[in-house]
């Protein structure tokens, strides 16, 4: 994408969903934290968390893009829900629980925000209403490249197994992976990134029948 931009000022990754499409109550629960107290800062939040999970992702971005990170850093925010509702599969969240987070972690180069991963997350469409809302619903993956021209790039998937965004966003993310095992198989031994990979394409996945 960013080749074939000019003036790059900003690019942005988000995540924006609601995760009551999610399969996983206990992880939305008691590691996302959605639902439980807002005076308890979820393990999914945690800055050691978004540091070991979120930052490797924004330094491979820098070395894709041959630019040196300065600094990483991260923010959070988080909102209550106003109302309780009750999620097939879930439950009732209450209110008053956390029902919506947003984070940041952004590449700082020669001190500019370079790079960001954002994720705005929801357990109720109604929560933040001022925060960033998907274009589809139930959720998407952006990239958001600000330069000449602006650039946006919207992801959003549905997976006949899984049904819902959350469905499309598993499968493209196992996909990926499995997609990229010749390319892994081939490589020299040790730890690997995008950088030390050739292109990874569907070839394989063609079906023409």
């Amino acid at each position: 994408m960013s080749g074939v931009g000019a003036g790059i000022t900003e690019i942005r990754i988000q995540e924006i969903f609601n995760y009551a499409l999610y399969d996983a109550p206990d992880i939305v629960r008691n590691v996302i934290g959605l639902g439980g107290p807002m005076d308890v800062l979820p393990q999914m939040l945690e800055e050691m968390s978004l540091m070991m999970v979120w930052a490797p992702m924004v330094r491979v971005l820098a070395d894709i893009l041959e630019v040196e990170i300065d600094d990483v850093t991260t923010t959070v925010e988080r909102r209550p829900l106003e109302k309780t509702i009750e999620v097939p599969g879930m439950g009732t969240f209450e209110k008053g629980t956390m029902g919506a987070f947003r984070f940041q972690v952004t590449g700082f180069v020669g001190g500019h925000p370079l790079l960001t991963v954002e994720h705005i997350t929801r357990i109720d469409d109604d929560c933040a209403p001022d925060w960033q809302q998907p274009l589809n619903p139930g959720g998407e993956h952006r990239v958001v490249m600000s330069g000449h021209p602006h650039l946006e790039i919207t992801i959003h998937g549905n997976e006949p197994g899984e049904p819902g965004a959350a469905g499309g966003g598993n499968a493209s993310a196992a996909n990926r992976c499995v997609n990229a095992i010749p390319a892994v198989c081939a490589a020299a031994a040790g730890a690997l990134s995008p950088v030390d990979l050739p292109e990874i394409t569907g070839a394989a996945q063609i079906r023409l029948g």
